[in-house]
């Protein structure tokens, strides 16, 4: 017989996190309800790949204009927004934010199953310790009450289900993947490679790893869970609140704004999981609770706070030595190429150590009597601040009458340090290998060189690059955002527990980027998907014993 409840547990979005804590719970035998605030995706959608037809070699300008005039004028800047990408973007007249008039911020969302799923790179790889241990290893920022082999188990049963692509590197500062398949170099790849290393013995160049092209648009672990026959999808659902009971101060359901009727509904379950990304996350906990509360969670003062995105730098260019490019490899969708972890530390000799490297080298169409082309983008970790933060604006709601979220997320002396640093090493890699950069920017601005950016464009799509570099560059652009509620071994200064319960009402977990100390310097995507699946087995065990509760 059912109970009055909806499920065993609701989750909060569909995303990276919300499609593993879904099948995780549904592999242990729990019934769950997925809120959506989106849409369903269904066979006739565009799959995941087709949306990532362009890259950063590619301007697309027609279709970010063309974005712009139908309400995506903060979307159409994403860097690989293209037309098929575009339904899977929001609507910013309809989902409005706020920043500080001198700190911008970018903030790209999707609002679907799969969430941004749909327009990620499906490049996958671990956080070392380097990235869990900040303050440990800088003296900056705090430690994550977990390490790398905490999540070692959870990274390769996610790796294995994903399929990843890649190699065995021994690279002390990325740590190595479970790999279903190989990924290979380029022969301009592999001369780059050998170039650099012979050249700066701390420096590393290795195979990106990614996960294998989806079979269909429904990504794979919501397609897993959803055949369990334990999980239950109600879209267009947007969550509003959190409800708490006032005698047990646990969790009992969540209140929902129908984006079609705009009628209310309340599902109600042992436990939620919120897994609607980093902003919304913080964003429906400030707006849960009582009103004198600061928001659901917050006896520590530090909801909201803490915000991080990752420092980020983009360069492109050509390799004379090499001329075409590598036909049978994919130049706009696929995700193959290479990485360039942290320095590696031994050899770095005190060097900044903060920053990372993804690209690509003879991967873009070009003539076959034409120097290759590469594109390269820098990760830099941003250095925690308190101030840097999401809160609600206090007089402005969005089409539902819920608050809309005030973000900001400003870099300091100290990053803009790191993305000097970051841009420095990069220009030293290319030319340690005799390329020729056309143009290197970030957040600091645009620096053209040789013949400038996107040399192969006419007169005016490139001018109106330059005009609109400073707005696409903004923080943001790396799409990593994270904190805002993060986990800590001290409830004074955290806002979940080390199992990303929250520690005021330990039925409530976030399993999203929120959850995040710092911000590290690879993609979040794996960590968020590893995570998740550890603090979801460790929910079901709570709700087995029947009391959930939080560390201390």
């Amino acid at each position: 017989m059912r109970s009055a409840q909806d499920a065993d547990v609701l989750v909060v979005g569909s995303g990276a996190a919300g499609c593993f804590a879904a099948l995780e719970l549904t592999r242990q035998g729990l019934r769950v309800q997925i809120i959506e605030a989106g849409r369903e995706i269904v066979a006739g959608d565009t799959g995941s790949d087709d949306t990532k037809g362009a890259d950063s070699s590619s301007l697309n300008l027609r279709a970010r204009v063309r974005a712009t005039l139908q309400g995506q004028h903060i979307q159409a800047r994403a860097g690989v927004f293209n037309d098929r990408a575009a339904a899977f973007y929001v609507n910013d007249r309809r989902h409005p934010y706020k920043t500080p008039r001198d700190a911008p911020y970018l903030w790209f969302r999707g609002r679907q199953a799969g969430g941004r799923l749909h327009t990620y790179g499906r490049v996958l790889s671990r956080w070392s310790d380097d990235d869990f241990r900040m303050f440990s290893r800088t003296g900056t920022g705090v430690d994550w009450p977990i390490c790398h082999d905490d999540l070692a188990p959870y990274y390769a049963e996610v790796e294995a289900f994903l399929k990843i692509c890649g190699q065995t590197d021994h690279v002390e500062t990325l740590p190595d993947s479970v790999c279903s398949h190989p990924s290979r170099m380029t022969e301009a790849e592999a001369f780059f490679k050998q170039a650099v290393e012979s050249r700066d013995p701390a420096r590393r160049v290795v195979p990106r790893r990614y996960a294998m092209a989806e079979d269909g648009p429904v990504p794979k672990p919501l397609a897993a869970a959803l055949a369990t026959g334990r999980l239950d999808i109600r879209y267009n659902m947007t969550a509003r609140e959190v409800l708490v009971d006032p005698d047990s101060g646990q969790a009992t359901g969540v209140a929902c704004i129908d984006t079609v009727t705009k009628q209310e509904h309340v599902f109600r379950a042992a436990a939620v999981v919120l897994s609607a990304s980093a902003i919304e996350s913080v964003r429906l906990l400030l707006n849960s609770g009582p009103p004198e509360g600061g928001g659901l969670g917050n006896s520590s003062g530090v909801l909201g706070r803490y915000f991080a995105d990752q420092l980020h730098c983009i360069a492109s260019g050509t390799l004379p030595r090499f001329r075409g490019y590598a036909e049978n490899a994919t130049a706009s969708g696929d995700p193959a190429g290479i990485f360039i972890p942290r320095l590696l530390p031994k050899a770095a000799g005190g060097r900044h150590r903060s920053y990372m490297f993804q690209g690509k080298i003879a991967r873009t169409p070009v003539p076959k009597d034409a120097p290759s082309k590469f594109t390269f983008m820098g990760y830099g970790q941003m250095t925690p601040d308190r101030d840097n933060r999401v809160t609600l604006d206090p007089t402005r709601r969005d089409a539902l009458s819920i608050p809309i979220p005030r973000i900001r997320c400003a870099i300091s002396s100290k990053d803009e340090g790191t993305l000097r640093a970051m841009q420095g090493g990069l220009e030293e890699m290319v030319a340690d290998a005799e390329g020729e950069l056309d143009f290197i920017g970030s957040p600091l601005g645009l620096t053209e060189m040789g013949k400038g950016a996107f040399p192969d464009s006419g007169f005016v799509l490139r001018q109106a690059f330059r005009v609109l570099f400073p707005r696409s560059m903004s923080m943001g652009s790396a799409v990593h955002e994270s904190g805002g509620a993060r986990m800590g071994a001290d409830p004074r200064s955290s806002v979940l527990d080390p199992w990303c319960r929250l520690r005021d009402a330990p039925n409530i977990l976030v399993t999203d980027a929120a959850a995040f100390p710092t911000g590290g310097v690879s993609g979040t995507t794996l960590t968020i998907m590893a995570l998740t699946v550890r603090a979801a087995r460790q929910l079901a065990k709570d709700l087995r014993s029947g009391h959930p509760r939080s560390d201390t």
